[in-house]
């Protein structure tokens, strides 16, 4: 695996700025995502994730939480809740609802939530609260990175090996363009920041 599609980074606040400017990243975005990442290899130091990893996830999902219009607030909120489409089998697995509604707003079925696209189970076993504000919120992009880098993360996978890469992503979503994707977007992440180190 090349390093260009996992790179790690202790960042500063200019460093921040000025790969949110090379990238295209939200600098609120780009701060939560090399945060997860810091805070998952100091607590599980063999995963290896890098920050461009959780932001192409970021990306590919919503856009960094902008999809539809929507921005990311000071806080870290979306300006809207971001919802994903139905899972009922026409197109997506079929999801019966699992969480009475309460992230999702549906009752039926369940959708993606959040920046990072949480299904409310997943988000059930993983949810983590990112900020230190009390409560773990999928809409929140602190929270949802670091609860995104835990779970791709999971099973003592390492990300700085080819394999673990690709079965963490897998994980993520079982889809081979999925992976592609990814991992087209956390190599021009990587390039584009210069964050080699």
């Amino acid at each position: 695996m090349t390093t260009a599609v996992n790179v790690t980074k202790n960042a500063d606040a200019d460093w921040v700025i000025r790969a949110a400017g090379q990238t295209g990243i939200p600098e609120r975005a780009l701060r939560a995502y090399v945060a997860a990442a810091e805070t998952v290899n100091a607590a599980a130091p063999a995963c290896g994730i890098g920050w461009n990893t959780v932001a192409a996830i970021g990306f590919v999902e919503t856009a960094h939480g902008t999809y539809g219009g929507g921005y990311l607030t000071s806080a870290g909120q979306g300006s809207r809740p971001i919802v994903g489409p139905v899972l009922d089998g026409a197109g997506f697995a079929a999801i019966a609802d699992t969480d009475a509604g309460a992230l999702d707003g549906d009752t039926r079925w369940d959708r993606a939530v959040g920046p990072m696209q949480f299904i409310p189970t997943t988000w059930q076993l993983v949810g983590l609260d990112g900020n230190g504000d009390g409560t773990a919120d999928p809409f929140n992009i602190d929270d949802a990175a670091l609860s995104a880098a835990t779970y791709l993360c999971a099973g003592g996978r390492d990300l700085t090996t080819a394999d673990g890469w690709t079965d963490a992503i897998y994980a993520y979503n079982q889809s081979d363009a999925y992976i592609r994707q990814v991992r087209e977007q956390a190599t021009a992440y990587a390039a584009k920041a210069g964050a080699q180190e």
